[in-house]
């Protein structure tokens, strides 16, 4: 547990101790902590307990600086010190002089509770910090006020007034801290309000209103127009435009069609839907991303951690400077200065900006992330990536789709099918009772194309030659060499097509269309390059990164890929499971690695990295191996994970060197180093010195904020080139540069 969070719990009033993680879960065999509340089932239970921990400290800190205020005031106005500092004559009442007294004792006790109940916490754990030095400031403040009413000490050490204000100055310094955790942690709520009050289950004779806790594997759920999803499932009926944004980062609607899968918390824009339900509460994409945010937000970086050492260190720092102080004082010939000075160099030197300069950038860059779609699972992954010098690619499913479509057609001179249209149309229609993976592909190509498919009768299909239908009237049928073979035409009857050589020697799929026993022509098939891969290669080379790629596939396959994108390491023919010896190998070289897969079958290379980033996994995400998680498919979002990391870095160093620079001067001016030419620094002045100082750090991370984490304005503001509308839009149907499939494609 960090200093920050213990002052957190110590500082907790009674009966609101922050709630903290419990258990562990596991992802493909790495532990980490995680809330089981974080991810609940039920919309009642949408605001996890340690996060409206914050906000019931907010709430309590808020009216606790409110009462001690309205003390306050009377407290200091009433004090014979502060008006004689001031100038003013109190009137000559017997029961005035007690006011401060009584007041700031009432303030003490009520108002200091927190800091000293913290104080003996951290003199019990022998982990000395902030609330120990402002309990030992305000109980020498108290000691020092009581005994000079009493006319025991000097009047000159009535603190009442400074008492009041350092109390009430402290709980408005506690109270904006709250504050400032409680708003980082509203992404959390904003993903937990995103799941509606009730679902419609679909019943015999109609649908129900249940609640969507009450839904279970298997049911069936109507989402009307304009209404949310209530779990993850797969759409048996209807199509809809699905605003994923919440999810993904992405602006622009899916369309999302019979079979497809959505998810909890999305948005049914156009349409009504019906979905099969396949997980509920905690096994919900939407209970994944909460329990990463969650799970981010409590582990501790190296950078945290150096806070703490250093918060430490002030303390004894502090102690030091405040004994010199009172003996340099007392020497002096002025033991009351001595006291005064000694209690000023306490205030002072009190690390509340310290405490705040890292946790507080640390989980707003962890909140701002989540809105942007990435997701830091792992603190110490998003502190690493600014080191990061190469980022090694998985080229399936990262920078290419994943799937393989239709990215040239051939039509055979003379043959049944005038242009590639009227190919495209009768392979289609052939195709399409078809499952297989290049079926749909083909009849995708169609639909994007705009193309009429004509209806088929007589489908049959045989595994590993391909498929028959009649069409028009034509037997149409579509398959790879072995229907060739069939037919009695072996390679030589594509031979004649000009271009189809070039495609087998590049290690795409090459699917011939036969019509009434004659090639027609041929469909070249491959796994299509993303188009916002080019823009991620680019803007990495324009930050200094160097990029690699590691695929299944063959040589020559990977390369012309990697010439495509600009990449600078290839490896290709690397078996799934080694890719970690790839990251090994860069390692080795002293290279900074972040690897970036679709976190499927790369988990062994995602723990090995430097960097994990799990790429596409906004369905998968509550079992992602990797320190970050990428809830969009695009590979620019890699990108703006850079920039976060370095912003933030950035800031960390701007608060440490705020909060520790302005200790180290106002400690000696506290002490009386000006002493001799007539300058004290005075203990209320101190005070305010320090909140204003944890306002600033306050102020200063709440600017990242304003970092724009869109993929396609990320990359375009690294390459220096205007963002436009188009960034936003997927590049039409068969105009992106193919990947060749190779190995890791499907053949037919």
């Amino acid at each position: 547990m960090s200093s920050h969070e213990q002052h957190a719990r110590a500082s907790a009033p009674e009966g609101h101790e922050p709630a903290t993680h419990a258990h562990a879960h596991e992802h493909h065999g790495h532990s980490r902590p995680a809330s089981s509340d974080h991810a609940s089932s039920g919309h009642g239970e949408h605001a996890s307990s340690g996060h409206a921990g914050h906000r019931d400290h907010a709430g309590e800190f808020r009216r606790l600086f409110w009462g001690m205020l309205v003390l306050a005031v009377p407290t200091v106005l009433a004090s014979g010190m502060f008006a004689m500092i001031v100038g003013y004559e109190l009137p000559d009442v017997a029961w005035l002089p007690w006011v401060s007294p009584v007041l700031g004792t009432a303030m003490f006790i009520v108002g200091g509770r927190p800091f000293l109940v913290g104080a003996v916490q951290e003199l019990r754990a022998r982990r000395p910090g902030m609330m120990l030095l402002i309990g030992l400031a305000i109980t020498v403040a108290f000691v020092a006020s009581w005994a000079a009413s009493l006319g025991i000490a000097d009047h000159e050490l009535d603190f009442w007034w400074e008492l009041a204000l350092l109390i009430a100055i402290m709980l408005l310094g506690h109270w904006l801290e709250m504050r400032s955790l409680a708003q980082t942690s509203s992404a959390l709520d904003s993903l937990a309000a995103l799941l509606p009050d009730e679902a419609e289950r679909v019943v015999a004779g109609g649908t129900e209103r249940v609640a969507p806790s009450d839904l279970a594997v298997g049911d069936v759920v109507l989402v009307r127009p304009g209404g949310r999803v209530p779990a993850d499932g797969r759409v048996v009926d209807g199509e809809a435009s699905v605003d994923e944004s919440m999810i993904t980062g992405e602006s622009r609607p899916v369309r999302r069609a019979r079979g497809d899968r959505v998810v909890a918390g999305t948005v049914a824009t156009d349409s009504s839907l019906r979905v099969e339900v396949d997980a509920t509460g905690d096994d919900t994409a939407l209970a994944g991303i909460r329990r990463l945010v969650a799970d981010a937000q409590a582990s501790s970086t190296r950078a945290q951690r150096l806070a703490d050492r250093a918060a430490g260190w002030l303390f004894w720092f502090a102690l030091v400077a405040a004994v010199v102080t009172a003996i340099a004082w007392t020497a002096a010939g002025m033991p009351d200065d001595a006291v005064v000075r000694a209690v000023t160099v306490l205030v002072i030197a009190c690390p509340h900006a310290l405490g705040l300069a890292i946790p507080l950038v640390v989980s707003i860059a962890t909140e701002r992330a989540a809105r942007g779609g990435v997701l830091v699972a792992d603190r110490l992954a998003l502190e690493t990536m600014r080191r990061v010098d190469v980022v090694l690619f998985d080229k399936t499913g990262t920078l290419t789709a994943g799937e393989p479509a239709v990215v040239d057609v051939l039509v055979a001179p003379g043959g049944a099918a005038p242009d590639a249209r009227r190919l495209l149309a009768l392979a289609a229609a052939a195709e399409s009772e078809s499952e297989h993976p290049l079926a749909r592909a083909i009849v995708r190509r169609a639909e994007a194309d705009g193309i009429a498919v004509p209806a088929a009768s007589g489908f049959a299909s045989s595994p590993a030659v391909g498929v028959t239908a009649l069409v028009d009237g034509a037997r149409v049928r579509v398959g790879g060499p072995h229907l060739l073979a069939e037919e009695g035409l072996a390679d030589e009857g594509a031979a004649e097509l000009d271009g189809v050589a070039p495609w087998k020697d590049a290690g795409a799929i090459v699917l011939h269309v036969l019509v009434d026993g004659a090639v027609g022509g041929a469909l070249r098939l491959a796994d299509e390059i993303r188009p916002e891969s080019r823009e991620a290669v680019e803007a990495l080379h324009a930050l200094g990164i160097e990029v690699a790629m590691v695929t299944g596939d063959a040589e020559a396959v990977a390369r012309q890929v990697a010439g495509e994108l600009g990449i600078d390491r290839v490896a290709a023919g690397v078996r799934p499971e080694h890719k970690e010896h790839e990251v090994a190998r860069l390692q080795d070289e002293g290279r900074t690695v972040a690897f970036v897969g679709d976190g499927v079958n790369d988990a062994p290379a995602l723990a090995r990295a430097d960097v994990g980033l799990a790429i596409g996994a906004g369905t998968d995400v509550a079992i992602a191996a990797a320190g970050v998680v990428l809830a969009s498919s695009d590979p620019r979002s890699v990108l703006g994970v850079v920039e976060l990391s370095r912003r933030s870095a950035r800031t960390m160093v701007q608060n440490l060197w705020w909060a520790a620079g302005y200790n180290l001067l106002s400690v000696p001016l506290a002490a009386g180093v000006l002493a001799p030419v007539g300058f004290v620094l005075p203990m209320s002045v101190g005070a305010l010195l320090m909140s204003a100082s944890t306002i600033v750090v306050a102020l200063n991370a709440q600017l990242l904020r304003r970092l724009d984490l869109d993929p396609a304005r990320t990359a375009a503001r690294i390459v220096g080139r205007p963002a436009t509308a188009d960034d936003r839009l997927p590049a039409a149907a068969g105009t992106e540069a193919p990947a060749a499939a190779g190995t890791e494609d499907e053949e037919r």
